[in-house]
């Protein structure tokens, strides 16, 4: 099953890329509806033990210890399901005179979700570094042809500074590989059971975290986020901030803290520092925007950091947090983004001093506008709002004043979010925003579903909790500092 996350979007980008069909947009959105499906099936059965299920595994290079395996357990399970969740929202919203030739975009963008879907389920080091260094194949080409002013030079900033983070953690595969007992071995149980002295361990964690900081962003490694989520058409900046940015914090707590132990006593409050300075540092800046795109950009290296936190304090509320809200994050920031994209497309413009009056037009957006913005912010039964309670308590845990310095996030993101809101739907209309025109159908759909998700994981969080328990259990158990 787990196979078929990853051939059904890997064959039909190749038909996409290479036949170019009239319909690609509806091949490109019933594969992703599959793929959901097929999660579905997988979720409807799932074992939340803390095993690893639906695997599947064959020898790739059988004399150098180099297998294709996959499998899921709570961890990968949630992951997937982000992934093929958001996917169908993403294509379905993509507008496709904005995305000509379509064949090939909707090809780069089906191709994107199964990298993806292999970064989540890879169970060996250098599959897991093979589909990981394949996702920013796809994403880099949308973002260079599709995307705004300076595109080329911004998208190749992200490319190097995303590149050159992976090339460590390559590094840190193979000397890992090297140490492990008799004939040398990628698989995770193999690399896990490596004992490093502390020296070795503090490098290799090192050279995991330079590769996982820059894909999340965390500071200092964030420079290239802003410029590239601006400068991305809407539909990459989707696949960035929605699920493309968890593949780092998924890989820290699958493989840099697993492998590398023995250096989270010296090293994880200098990671949870960097963290917490990044959560202010880009709030602050949140503030000032006037670009709503660039504050809903600045406002993920927030949110993020926040997650960051929580899996480096190392304590089962901190990483279940983390979990709850990469899901949660990943479907908010999703929304804001089509927000942008809407009052964009209608207007002309992103910039916040060019709206208002927008609500007395279009209530039906204006109200699904607030819902997705409430959850960003967490305010209490919005899906936001379980994820950072429990990220709070999991950094205060590990440290209060870490932890009272980071509550700064609910404060900051409240302030911006509502600042932002209030200038875009309320006050004086102009000639543009006063014409504005409510949601259509498929508008409708794609902010409806994602203001439902909002409301209804937030009301009932638990059965999230539940598929990662026995997981983070496990783990935790595990590692231990």
């Amino acid at each position: 099953m787990s196979l078929y996350l990853i051939l059904i979007p890997f064959i039909s980008s190749l038909f996409l890329l290479l036949a170019r069909p009239a319909a690609s947009r509806s091949i490109a959105l019933a594969a992703s509806l599959a793929n959901l499906a097929i999660t579905l099936f997988a979720l409807a059965g799932f074992n939340g033990d803390g095993s690893f299920n639906h695997e599947f595994s064959v020898p790739w290079v059988s004399g150098a210890g180099i297998h294709f395996r996959l499998g899921m357990d709570g961890i990968s399970m949630l992951m997937v399901l982000l992934s093929n969740l958001l996917a169908p929202l993403i294509i379905l919203s993509s507008d496709g005179e904005k995305y000509r030739p379509e064949a090939r975009y909707f090809g780069l963008l089906l191709m994107m979700l199964g990298a993806l879907n292999g970064v989540f389920m890879a169970l060996d080091g250098l599959l897991f570094y093979v589909f990981y260094e394949l996702a920013l194949i796809p994403i880099y080409f949308i973002c260079a042809i599709w995307g705004g002013d300076n595109r080329i030079r911004v998208t190749m900033k992200f490319f190097i500074y995303t590149f050159v983070g992976s090339l460590f953690m390559l590094v840190a595969l193979i000397y890992m590989y090297l140490q492990t007992p008799g004939t040398h071995s990628f698989l995770w149980e193999d690399l896990v059971n490596v004992q490093l002295s502390s020296s070795a361990a503090w490098w290799v964690a090192v050279a995991f975290f330079l590769a996982f900081a820059v894909k999340m962003p965390v500071f200092p490694f964030h420079t290239w986020q802003p410029d590239t989520y601006t400068t991305a058409p809407t539909g990459g900046t989707m696949l960035l901030a929605g699920i493309m940015l968890k593949m780092g914090t998924y890989g820290v707590i699958r493989w840099m803290v697993p492998l590398a132990p023995e250096s989270l006593h010296d090293l994880a409050p200098i990671f949870i520092g960097l963290a917490v300075f990044g959560i202010v540092y880009a709030s602050i800046i949140a503030i000032k925007q006037s670009d709503l795109k660039r504050l809903i950009a600045y406002s993920s290296i927030a949110h993020v950091g926040l997650i960051a936190a929580g899996i480096f304090a190392w304590n089962k509320l901190g990483v279940q947090g983390s979990l709850i809200q990469m899901l949660n994050h990943g479907i908010n920031v999703v929304g804001l983004f089509y927000v942008v994209e809407l009052l964009e497309r209608r207007l002309g413009t992103r910039s916040l001093s060019e709206m208002g009056g927008i609500a007395k037009n279009a209530p039906l957006f204006a109200t699904l506008f607030m819902v997705i913005m409430l959850g960003a912010v967490a305010v209490p039964l919005t899906n936001g709002f379980p994820g950072e309670f429990l990220l709070l308590n999991g950094v205060w845990n590990f440290n209060p004043w870490l932890g009272a310095i980071a509550g700064l996030t609910i404060i900051f993101g409240a302030v911006y979010m509502l600042r932002a809101y209030g200038l875009v739907m309320f006050g004086p209309a102009n000639e543009a925003t006063a014409q504005f025109e409510d949601l259509n159908t498929r508008e409708l759909v794609v902010l409806g579903a994602v203001a439902l998700m909002v409301v209804a994981f937030g009301f009932f969080p638990q059965w999230i909790l539940n598929i990662t328990d026995g997981s983070v259990n496990r783990i935790l158990g595990a590692v231990q500092f």
